[in-house]
C-alpha cells in the first residue's frame, strides 16, 4: 500500500511559490562509469607515458594498467613471448611453493608434537624480534633488487608528457642494447617489467629516428658506426614497432621502413661492389652477413642469383637441338646436365664462404635455374621432338626427365641446407616437367595403342596372305568351268570310295623351316599323293609365321588336279594352321612393349600430387589396353578360328590314321598349352611391374588392372572349355572312325577250324583296342601341367564317359562268338587299365560294368539259364545297366539264336506250362 499522503494546506490556500520547490528537494549528484571491457579497449591503444599516467588516477585504473595479460599481448606482437615456457615456469613456480608450505606445515607439527622441561613451554610466542628482523632484511634486499632492474618506465618524465622530454635518454651501455630482445624472459607476473627493460633501450631510438627527417638525423648512426650494428639495432627496432599501437603508429613505423630501406640500399652497393671485384672473402661476406641481420638477407641473395655467371652465360651448356640432329640421342643433353651440375656445385662452394648457415640461398637459386635454364632447355627439344616423331618425343621427355632426376642427386647442399636438398630440387625439376607431363602421358599411351594394334595387324595380314597363297597353288590346276568344279558331285561320288583312295597332300608345319620334298609320286588320276612327313610330325611350340609364302609348301610336288584333292588339302592345311593363330612372339612383343611405356611413365609417379596419381592411372591404362589388344584381338579369335577350324573336320576325309594322336585336337591342345604359356607371362608382368611398383593393389576387386586381368583370364578359361569341347567331339569321332575301319569281323567272332584239335587264342588286347588307347591317352597327357587341376578332371570325366559311350556303339555292332570272347575281355581289360590311370572313381565304376558285361559273351551256349541270372542281375553291373540293356547286348552272341529261347525262358518264363 502506498505511504503517499498530500500536503496539509496551511491557511487554506496552496503554496505556489518556485523556490519553495527547488529548496525542498535534494540535489543528487550521479558520476556516470564506463564497463571495464570499454576501458581495457581504450588503454590497448595508448602510449606507455599515457599508461603510466593513466595508472595515478586510482587503484582501479592501477591494477588495469599493471594487468599482465596486456603486457604479455605486447611481447607477443614482437614474437618475444613462449607461452608453453611460461607454463612451464609457472608450474615448476607452483610447485616449489607447495613443497615450501609441505614443509612448513612439516615443521610446525613437529613443533606442536616437541616435548619440553620448561614450565614456560606451554606458552605461546607472540612476537619474535629475530624473525622479523630476518623478514624485514629480506624484504629489503628484494626492494634494492627490484629497483636495480631498469624497467624503462622510472625514467620517464611524465611532467610535460606534450613536450620532446617525454622520450627517454640514450641508454649509458649501448652495446649492451643490441641483444636486449634475446634476454626477455616468459615468465608470468613479470611481462610488464620485461616490456619495461625493451622499452628503456629501444624506445629512445625508435621515436628519436621516427622525427627524424633525413637519413643523417637518426642518433642511432652515431651512437652505432659499425654496420653490423646498425643492421642489428635497425631490425631491433623493426620488431619494437610491432608493440606500438598507439596514435601515430603508421607514420612512425612507415618513417622506420624508409631508413631501413635507404640502409639496405647502400649495403646492397657495397655487396654489389664486392661481387664485381670477387671479393668473395671481404665485402660480399661482410655485407652479406650485414643483410642477413637486418631482414633475413633477401636482397644479397637476389643480388648474388641475378649476377650469377650461369644464368648470364647460359648459352655456354649447350643447345638442346644438338640432341635432335639425325635420331633422337640423349648424349648432349646429358654433357648439358653434367657441366649444369659442375657449376651449380661450384657455386654452393661460394654460398657457404659468402652468406652465414642461418639463411638458404641454394633452394631460391636453384628455382631460378630451373625456370630460366633448364625450362627453356627442354621446351624447344620437345616441341621439335613432337613435330618430327612421336617416339623420339616419347623417349625424349622420359629419358631428361630421368636425367635431370640424377643431376638432382648430384648436386653438393650448402652448409645450412642440410638433408633436403636432394628433395627440394626434385620438385623444382617436377614443376618444371609439369607442364609437359600431360601432352606425354597421352600421347604415351596412344603410341602403345597404335603399335600393339600395328604388331596384330601385321601378324594377320601374314597369316591371310599364306592361306590366299596357299589355297591359289592348291586351285591352280582346277578348271573353274561350271560343269566340272562342283565340288559336292565330286564328293558324292568318292565318298563311296575305300578311305586309302581319298586323296591327300604333302603339307608342312608353318612353324619349321621348308624342307626337300619327300619322294612321293602321284598316281596317274591324280587321286592320290603320300602324305608328307612335315604334317605327322609332334606339335612345337607357336612362333611367328615365316615370310616364306603359303606354308612352307615344297615346290617341287605338283598341285592336285581335281578340285575335291585341292580342297581336302586346304582343309588339311587349315588344321595345321591352327597352332599359327596366335603366337607366343606376338604376345611377346606387346609385353615388351608395355614395358617400355611403363618403364618411362613410371617416373612421373614419384612427381607425386594430382601428377602422379595420373601417371599411375596411366600405368595401370597400359596394362589395361595391353590385356584387351592381347585378349581380345589375338588370343580370343586365333582360339575363335581354331573352334572354327576344328568344326570342320571329318575324319573320312582323312586317310592317314596311324599317328599317335589326332591331329586337330593335338593341335589344338597345343594352341592351349601356349594359352597357358601367354597367361603366365601375363601374370610374371603384372607382379613384377605393377603390383611390385605399387602402380596397383591385387586386393583391391575395383582396381580397373585387376578387374581386366580377371575378365582376360575368364576369357581364356572359356576359349579353353569351349575348344576342349569341341575336341572331345572330334577326339570322339575319331575314336568311332577307327573303331569302325580297323576292327575286324574275326577279332571277336573268329572262323571255326575244320580239324577238331585245339585252337591257339591271341589272348592280349586287339590292335583297334591299342589305337583307341594309345590315341585318348596321349591327348589327356596332353593337358598335365597347362590347364587347372580342376578342369583337367573335368576334362578327363568328359573324355572317359564319352568314350564308354562310344565303346557300347561299337559293342553292339559286333558279332561276338564264345571264342572272341576273350579278345573282347582283353580289350576291356585293356580299356579299364587305360581308366584306372586318369585317378576318377566316377568313371571307373562304368568300366568296370564293361568288363563284367564282357563276361556274358564267355558263356558256354549249354548254360543259358546261368546267363539269364546274370543278365537280370542288376547289381553286378554297378546300376550302370539295366537288364533290358544288358539283354540288348546279349543278342550280339553270334549263338543268339540257338540259345535265345533257353535265355527267355529262364528270364520271362515263356514256353513254361500250367500243371
Amino acid at each position: 500500500m502506498s505511504t503517499f499522503k498530500r500536503a496539509t494546506l496551511v491557511g487554506g490556500q496552496l503554496n505556489h511559490h518556485a523556490s519553495n520547490q527547488l529548496h525542498s528537494d535534494h540535489m543528487v549528484v550521479i558520476k556516470p562509469l564506463l564497463p571495464a571491457e570499454i576501458f581495457s579497449t581504450i588503454l590497448d591503444y595508448l602510449p606507455v607515458a599515457d599508461l603510466l599516467q593513466f595508472a595515478r588516477v586510482s587503484r582501479r585504473m592501477r591494477e588495469m594498467v599493471y594487468d599482465d595479460t596486456r603486457w604479455v599481448q605486447r611481447l607477443q606482437s614482437m614474437g618475444c613471448w613462449n607461452e608453453a615456457e611460461a607454463r612451464k615456469r609457472f608450474e615448476e613456480g607452483m610447485r616449489k611453493k607447495w613443497e615450501a608450505q609441505k614443509g612448513k606445515e612439516a615443521l610446525q607439527n613437529d613443533n606442536t608434537r616437541a616435548p619440553t622441561g620448561d614450565a614456560s613451554s606451554g606458552r605461546t610466542t607472540i612476537f619474535d624480534a629475530t624473525i622479523e628482523e630476518e623478514k624485514q632484511k629480506s624484504q629489503a634486499a628484494d626492494i634494492a633488487k627490484s629497483r636495480s632492474i631498469t624497467d624503462g618506465f622510472g625514467t620517464l618524465n611524465l611532467s610535460n608528457i606534450n613536450g620532446p622530454s617525454v622520450y627517454m635518454s640514450i641508454p649509458q651501455d649501448p652495446i649492451a642494447v643490441l641483444g636486449v630482445l634475446s634476454t626477455i624472459q616468459s615468465v608470468r607476473g613479470r611481462a610488464r617489467l620485461e616490456y619495461g627493460r625493451v622499452y628503456g633501450a629501444l624506445a629512445p631510438f625508435y621515436y628519436d629516428l621516427a622525427k627524424s627527417r633525413s637519413h643523417t638525423d637518426p642518433i642511432i648512426f652515431r651512437v652505432y658506426r659499425d654496420p653490423e650494428q646498425q643492421a642489428q639495432m635497425l631490425a631491433q627496432l623493426k620488431i619494437f614497432s610491432q608493440s606500438d599501437m598507439a596514435q601515430g603508429w603508421q607514420q612512425r613505423e612507415g618513417r622506420l621502413n624508409a631508413m631501413m630501406e635507404i640502409f639496405e640500399n647502400a649495403v646492397s652497393r657495397e655487396f654489389e661492389h664486392g661481387y664485381e671485384a670477387g671479393d668473395i672473402d671481404g665485402r660480399m661476406r661482410r655485407y652479406a652477413h650485414v643483410l642477413a641481420v637486418l631482414n633475413g638477407g633477401l636482397v644479397g641473395i637476389e643480388l648474388f642469383i641475378q649476377k650469377n655467371p650461369i644464368l648470364i652465360d647460359k648459352e655456354k651448356l649447350g643447345h638442346s637441338m644438338d640432341s635432335l640432329s639425325g635420331s633422337i640421342t640423349l648424349t648432349p643433353s646429358q654433357e648439358f646436365f653434367d657441366q649444369l651440375a659442375s657449376s651449380i656445385n661450384e657455386q654452393s662452394s661460394i654460398i657457404d664462404r659468402v652468406f652465414p648457415p642461418t639463411i638458404n640461398p641454394m633452394l631460391p637459386f636453384i628455382e631460378r635455374i630451373g625456370e630460366e635454364v633448364i625450362s627453356e632447355y627442354i621446351t624447344p627439344l620437345f616441341d621439335e621432338a613432337h613435330e618430327r616423331n612421336i617416339e623420339s618425343y616419347l623417349k625424349a621427355v622420359a629419358g631428361i626427365f630421368e636425367q635431370s632426376s640424377r643431376f638432382a642427386k648430384s648436386l653438393r647442399p650448402t652448409k645450412g641446407y642440410g638433408s633436403k636438398c636432394a628433395e627440394d630440387v626434385q620438385k623444382v625439376i617436377n614443376r618444371v616437367f609439369e607442364p609437359h607431363i600431360d601432352l606425354y602421358l597421352q600421347e604415351e599411351l596412344d603410341f602403345f595403342k597404335r603399335q600393339s594394334n600395328a604388331e596384330v595387324n601385321s601378324w594377320e595380314k601374314k597369316l591371310s596372305e599364306q592361306d590366299a597363297t596357299a589355297e591359289s597353288f592348291f586351285m591352280a590346276n582346277i578348271n573353274r568351268q561350271a560343269d566340272k568344279r562342283d565340288f559336292l558331285t565330286s564328293f558324292k561320288k568318292v565318298v563311296m570310295m575305300p578311305v586309302n583312295v581319298l586323296p591327300t597332300f604333302p603339307m608342312y608345319s608353318p612353324f619349321t623351316l621348308s624342307k626337300p620334298a619327300s619322294s612321293s609320286q602321284q598316281s596317274s588320276n591324280g587321286n592320290t599323293l603320300d602324305i608328307s612327313s612335315a604334317s605327322s610330325q609332334a606339335p612345337t611350340r607357336t612362333g611367328s609365321p615365316s615370310n616364306a609364302p603359303g606354308r612352307s609348301v615344297s615346290p617341287n610336288p605338283e598341285a592336285p588336279k581335281t578340285e575335291l584333292a585341292a580342297k581336302a588339302a586346304i582343309m588339311n592345311s587349315r588344321l595345321e594352321g591352327i597352332r599359327s593363330l596366335f603366337s607366343i612372339e606376338v604376345a611377346l612383343n606387346l609385353v615388351h612393349n608395355a614395358k617400355a611405356s611403363l618403364e618411362r611413365v613410371v617416373l612421373f609417379v614419384s612427381v607425386g600430387g594430382q601428377t602422379g596419381e595420373e601417371a599411375k592411372e596411366q600405368c595401370q591404362t597400359i596394362f589395361v589396353v595391353l590385356l584387351q589388344i592381347m585378349g581380345t584381338r589375338h588370343v580370343k579369335a586365333g582360339f575363335d578360328k581354331a573352334l572354327e577350324h576344328l568344326s570342320e573336320y571329318n575324319p573320312r576325309e582323312v586317310s592317314e590314321h596311324n599317328q599317335p594322336g589326332v591331329a586337330p585336337l593335338v593341335i589344338f591342345l597345343e594352341l592351349v598349352n601356349v594359352g597357358d604359356l601367354i597367361q603366365q607371362m601375363v601374370d610374371v608382368f603384372y607382379e613384377q611391374e605393377l603390383v611390385a611398383a605399387r602402380l596397383t593393389d591385387r586386393n583391391d576387386f575395383l582396381d580397373p588392372a585387376v578387374k581386366e586381368k580377371k575378365r582376360f583370364e575368364q576369357m581364356l578359361d572359356e576359349r579353353v572349355a569351349a575348344g576342349l569341347n569341341k575336341g572331345i567331339d572330334v577326339l570322339m569321332d575319331e575314336v568311332e572312325y577307327i573303331c569302325a575301319t580297323t576292327q575286324l569281323t574275326t577279332d571277336f567272332n573268329p572262323a571255326e577250324t575244320s580239324n577238331s584239335q585245339s585252337q591257339g587264342f591271341d589272348i592280349g588286347p586287339s590292335q583297334t583296342a591299342k589305337q583307341i588307347v594309345d590315341i585318348v591317352s596321349s591327348h589327356t597327357k596332353m593337358l598335365v601341367g597347362s590347364t587347372d587341376k580342376n578342369v583337367l578332371d573335368v576334362f578327363n570325366q568328359e573324355v572317359g564317359v564319352r568314350l564308354f559311350t562310344a565303346l557300347c556303339k561299337h559293342l553292339k555292332r559286333q558279332r561276338i562268338s564264345v571264342d572272341g570272347s576273350i579278345k573282347l575281355i582283353s580289350d576291356m581289360n585293356h580299356y579299364f587299365g587305360y581308366i584306372q590311370t586318369l585317378k576318377n572313381p566316377d568313371i571307373l565304376q562304368y568300366f568296370k560294368a564293361l568288363r563284367e558285361l564282357s563276361q556274358i559273351y564267355l558263356i558256354d551256349p549249354t548254360h543259358a539259364k546261368e546267363m539269364a541270372s546274370i543278365i537280370a542281375d542288376g547289381d553286378r553291373f554297378y546300376g550302370i545297366f539295366r537288364a533290358e540293356e544288358v539283354y540288348e547286348f546279349a543278342q550280339r552272341r553270334a549263338d543268339w539264336y540257338q540259345v535265345r529261347r533257353a535265355v527267355e525262358r529262364a528270364m520271362y518264363g515263356i514256353g513254361c506250362e500250367i500243371m
